[in-house]
């Protein structure tokens, strides 16, 4: 595609790609545990997530988590503790189930019967580069109003399928100097 960065960063902007700060947006609204799972609490709360209707636990095994159920039970008793590698399946699960869950919700609030959502473009960080190589950048909004390839790609984690929805859907309609945004400092959207 035109107007995508080929060597970002080389006289010193710092910033994200765009596709990244729309996940981590999409993240946060998705309101995960905040306790880590190596706390007790945080793994009870994420075990009882993935294992609180027949559904969750089946996601959560797709999703990875592979243990026997006489384990988990142990684990949710206190009987056993899980190990590092578990420990990381649980949290790819919990993550994984929480968006699938999650991500209906969040698109027909994001879309909003077609009106879409108002999205904030905060530009790329240019401090540390030298004054002749610097762009005027300037803070952008864009009403956003097709938002289901975008969440799909997100909850499905496909990152490259996310950054291409998230180009095609949303960052093109910015007109001509689109490319100026293919890397931010924040993305920002409510829902």
């Amino acid at each position: 595609m035109p107007e995508r960065n080929i060597e970002f960063g080389k006289y010193g902007a710092r910033g994200l790609k765009g596709h990244e700060a729309v996940a981590r947006r999409l993240d946060s609204l998705a309101g995960f545990v905040a306790t880590p799972v190596t706390a007790r609490r945080g793994l009870l709360a994420r075990l009882h997530y993935l294992t609180r209707t027949d559904h969750s636990l089946r996601a959560a095994r797709e999703a990875g988590l592979t243990v026997t159920d006489r384990t988990l039970r142990a684990w949710l008793a206190g009987d056993r503790s899980p190990s590092r590698a578990n420990l990381a399946r649980i949290e790819t699960a919990y993550r994984t189930v929480r968006r699938n869950n999650v991500a209906r919700y969040l698109l027909a609030r994001l879309n909003r019967e077609g009106r879409g959502t108002r999205v904030e473009f905060h530009p790329l960080n240019q401090s540390q580069v030298p004054r002749p190589r610097q762009r005027a950048l300037s803070y952008r909004t864009l009403n956003v109003r097709h938002w289901d390839r975008i969440v799909q790609a997100w909850a499905a984690g496909d990152e490259a399928a996310l950054d291409e929805a998230w180009v095609t859907d949303a960052v093109v309609d910015l007109g001509s100097e689109w490319g100026q945004y293919e890397y931010v400092t924040s993305i920002g959207f409510a829902a």
